[in-house]
């Protein structure tokens, strides 16, 4: 497939996505972009060329330390604006919601801006009131919603704007050519249904202890497995009966039992990352989503990690053709106690503007406009795997979302984890699970 396609294939696809999944893993940090005298709370403070009132605006990023797409926007709107200083109040993913929800709750006017970690949080907040609206401050800048192809309509709650798209992702699969081409096994294909990556994990599983490679590598989410439940767009993981994922845990449980993947009570007592299972060579392949390839180009650029990777569009259901794939999408928006309202909003335009987009584009990062440049910039930066294949594993025909646009999929999602939890650890059989699964969702939803 030409590369002209492949761009064209992504971009009529188009931004139809309203979630988020993203990474985990790091420690609660607070860390200054500009420089590290920055004391807590607003400041007045001494300019680069004399004295004066210097701004501070707080952001609010979860594992800064590991992804740069947080980062090199916010190196690039404080290098464009010296005299605007960013505060970043970093925490680790898994943590995000639950720190972010303590800190507004207090109604302080840290932090400003808000990069929302997936849809259900972003309603929360707008129905306690603790986002602003953007709508007057587009209305006065004549802002242009076009260039997210429909993102930005589907991001509005009850017909206000709440946040605007930042970036977004999809589910891919990568893999360790070097670990393929030492077992002379074929790489993964474009076109690769479930079963058939069920078995190329066990063919590439081997060794014993700690010098074990396992086939493939499912990390603890539960969207590691109801993700491709969902993939077909016939179900959501908010439903009335659940029966519909009993064959995906099915078999994330017999890969489990059969040694392809790690066990999940081990992943999840040790907590280890899935980026280190993936940069240590101790999996052959990986379902995750896009923001990892940020994440591998910056690993193999820091000398972190020198094996050859790749990456393939994700496996799907055998009734189901190629390019259907799970996704997400990351707003980003102002908190309502911000004392610094139009220089946040100044913040978020360029966070989401064409220029942001390719910025990020250069480290990896997919955005919330996907111009032909910016896939371009991606499929030819520095680390990205070489090979046509790679490319058009950046194309997909359908996208389905990871977590609906649904008021009450915080509630869902905490029932949805744990019963995966019990499922994984054996502690329910997968019918129990789909039973409380129907009962507690029932509950939820009032059905």
């Amino acid at each position: 497939m030409r590369l002209k396609r492949i761009l064209a294939i992504t971009l009529a696809a188009g931004m139809a996505m309203t979630s988020l999944t993203a990474c985990g893993g790091g420690k609660t940090a607070e860390t200054t972009a500009a420089d590290q005298t920055t004391a807590a709370g607003k400041t007045e403070e001494t300019t680069a060329g004399g004295s004066g009132e210097k701004k501070v605006l707080s952001v609010t990023t979860w594992d800064n330390d590991t992804s740069p797409q947080f980062q090199a926007v916010i190196d690039a709107y404080t290098e464009a604006n010296p005299d605007v200083e960013i505060k970043i109040i970093d925490t680790s993913a898994d943590e995000y919601n639950n720190s972010l929800g303590i800190s507004l709750s207090a109604a302080q006017p840290d932090p400003d801006i808000i990069w929302v970690k997936d849809m259900g949080s972003m309603l929360q907040m707008a129905d306690k009131k603790q986002l602003l609206p953007l709508d007057d401050f587009m209305k006065t800048d004549n802002f242009d919603l076009s260039v997210y192809n429909g993102a930005a309509e589907q991001l509005q709650y009850n017909g206000v704007t709440y946040g605007l798209p930042y970036r977004s992702d999809w589910y891919v699969l990568y893999y360790n050519k070097d670990l393929f081409d030492a077992a002379g096994v074929e790489y993964p294909s474009n076109d690769m249904t479930w079963e058939e990556y069920y078995d190329l994990a066990a063919k590439m599983t081997s060794g014993e202890g700690s010098a074990k490679v396992y086939g493939a590598h499912n990390h603890t989410w539960q969207a590691l497995v109801t993700n491709w439940a969902v993939q077909d767009g016939k179900h959501t993981v908010v439903d009335k009966d659940y029966s519909f994922v009993k064959p995906w845990y099915e078999a994330a449980v017999k890969l489990q039992d059969d040694g392809v993947i790690q066990d999940y009570s081990t992943l999840k007592t040790a907590n280890i990352h899935y980026s280190s299972v993936f940069k240590n060579q101790q999996a052959a392949m990986m379902p995750m989503g896009t923001w990892f390839i940020a994440t591998m180009i910056q690993s193999r650029a820091a000398d972190e990690t020198s094996f050859n990777w790749g990456v393939a569009r994700i496996p799907h259901p055998a009734d189901t053709e190629a390019g259907y794939t799970v996704g997400a999408l990351t707003p980003i928006g102002i908190s309502a106690y911000t004392d610094e309202p139009e220089l946040s909003w100044d913040f978020v335009k360029f966070a989401s503007s064409e220029e942001a987009a390719n910025i990020l584009a250069q480290q990896g990062v997919f955005t919330g406009i996907q111009t032909e440049e910016s896939l371009k910039t991606i499929a030819s930066a520095e680390f990205f795997p070489e090979g046509e294949e790679n490319v058009e594993a950046l194309s997909y025909t359908h996208y389905s979302f990871d977590r609906p646009l649904d008021p009450q999929i915080e509630e869902i999602r905490k029932v949805l984890d744990e019963v995966h939890e019990m499922i994984m650890i054996k502690q329910y059989s997968i019918d129990d699970g789909i039973k409380e699964l129907n009962e507690r969702v029932a509950e939820i939803k009032g059905w």
